[in-house]
């Protein structure tokens, strides 16, 4: 169904797309480090709640980009078309009512989830999230959109408008932070900004009827609620997944909180830098989506587990290289945010050693799933999802960081073993061929 020059022409642009969010928040974190300590903490603090938030209708994106490349893959582009204003609609109006919730309830969320951190932390924090909670339904809509392309292997567009939002959003800090010495609302008001001009393009670009998936009048689509149940079957369980991931991570979060500034930092750093390596994984993850579920809507698992296989040692091979790339230059890249000597040095062991467990354990543990997710096997990757969260990454993290005394290095120690949980039971699902007995019309 996939020729070789067509896969590449689908996973080079997702690579693309990757680099640039990624090296973007690095780029943000760099600058906002300028203002200081306090506003990297306070940035990380929330950008950690504002991904779980997102991931809701990130994971509404997947579900119904996972519909529309199983309708393209029985030929039937009208229902396809159809479920992408579903899901347009749908996204846009859970975003709004996260949105509405994260405006009132602004400083009772943040004390609620992270308790007593320092004044200047819990103020910049704050400011962020007011500003990038305004920005929820445009980035709710960019991704829906962009996930749509995606599922007719048009990956091209969704990296070019993702270029313009970061180009939008990476000289709008520089402009606020150094141009108006603007402290964190001169990262926060750029994204905004590049979220609804995204937002606009992608909502444009999908008006084109000679597409395989477009929409016609958005405003006028109605809910249809027999396909947006289809597109829950599979945004739900990913949603719950996704989302108890987000909560163990905000657990931890609180956990690093009470290690102090320093350790938030080193973490926000880490996070930052070791992002990197992830990149081509979570691409050929997203291609995934396209090309298993058009495998399974024209009903071929053969072609499914075959492509995936492929897929999986492209993205071995690739992930190999740029992790012992990242390791020789771990050590000049943390330099660029100017930080403590304590915070550098903390930083630079656990991006070392993430660049190791990465290689090793995190394709399997997340890039393989989406090939289940795409032939909707959505529960048992949740299941097998947030038991490893509880088990390993949260609790392992309180035995390895406070009983054993490691600290932040050992809540990243926890968060390995919590890829290996994943990566086994993953990888013994997909060679089971059970994945394969929900079909279509499930």
């Amino acid at each position: 169904m996939f020729s070789k020059q067509q896969l590449y022409k689908l996973i080079v642009p997702l690579i693309i797309e990757q680099i640039f969010a990624v090296t973007v928040g690095m780029a943000d974190v760099i600058m906002v480090a300028r203002v200081g300590e306090a506003a990297v903490s306070g940035v990380a603090l929330v950008d950690t709640l504002n991904i779980l938030l997102i991931n809701i209708f990130s994971a509404l994106a997947t579900g119904g980009a996972v519909v529309a490349a199983q309708y393209l893959g029985q030929k039937d582009e009208k229902n396809a078309s159809k479920s992408a204003g579903q899901l347009l609609l749908s996204a846009g109006a859970i975003a709004i009512v996260i949105t509405l919730i994260s405006l009132v309830g602004n400083k009772i969320i943040l004390r609620q989830i992270y308790g007593s951190i320092d004044a200047n932390v819990m103020q910049d924090a704050s400011l962020y999230f007011y500003f990038t909670a305004l920005s929820f339904p445009f980035l709710a809509i960019y991704n829906s959109g962009a996930a749509l392309f995606r599922a007719m292997g048009n990956s091209k567009i969704s990296m070019m408008v993702s270029l313009i939002m970061n180009i939008i959003n990476v000289v709008g800090n520089a402009i606020m932070i150094f141009g108006f010495h603007a402290g964190v609302e001169g990262v926060a008001i750029p994204t905004l900004i590049s979220r609804v001009v995204a937002a606009v393009t992608i909502i444009a670009l999908l008006h084109n009827k000679e597409l395989p998936i477009h929409i016609k009048h958005l405003l006028h689509i109605g809910f249809h609620w027999i396909m947006i149940k289809r597109i829950l079957r599979i945004g739900i369980p990913n949603s719950l997944e996704n989302s108890m991931f987000q909560v163990g991570k905000i657990l931890v979060q609180g956990l690093i909180a009470s290690y102090g500034t320093a350790a938030i930092s080193a973490n926000a750093i880490s996070n930052n830098i070791a992002s990197i390596g992830n990149i081509p994984g979570a691409a050929i993850g997203l291609s995934m989506i396209t090309v298993v579920g058009q495998c399974v809507g024209a009903n071929d698992y053969h072609q499914a587990k075959q492509y995936t296989i492929k897929l999986m040692r492209l993205s071995y091979i690739i992930m190999f290289f740029l992790n012992v790339l990242i390791i020789f230059l771990a050590k000049p890249m943390i330099g660029l945010y100017g930080l403590s000597e304590l915070t550098s040095s903390t930083a630079l062991q656990i991006v070392i050693y993430h660049s190791i467990a990465c290689v090793i354990f995190w394709p399997a543990s997340f890039t393989l799933p989406s090939a289940l997710r795409a032939s909707n096997d959505v529960k048992y990757t949740m299941v097998t999802a947030i038991a490893s969260m509880w088990l390993c990454r949260i609790g392992l993290s309180y035995v390895f960081g406070s009983l054993l005394g490691f600290g932040v290095v050992g809540v990243w120690f926890a968060m390995f073993t919590d890829w290996i949980f994943r990566g086994i039971s993953f990888t013994w699902r997909f060679f089971s061929g059970k994945w394969k007995q929900h079909g279509f019309g499930y």
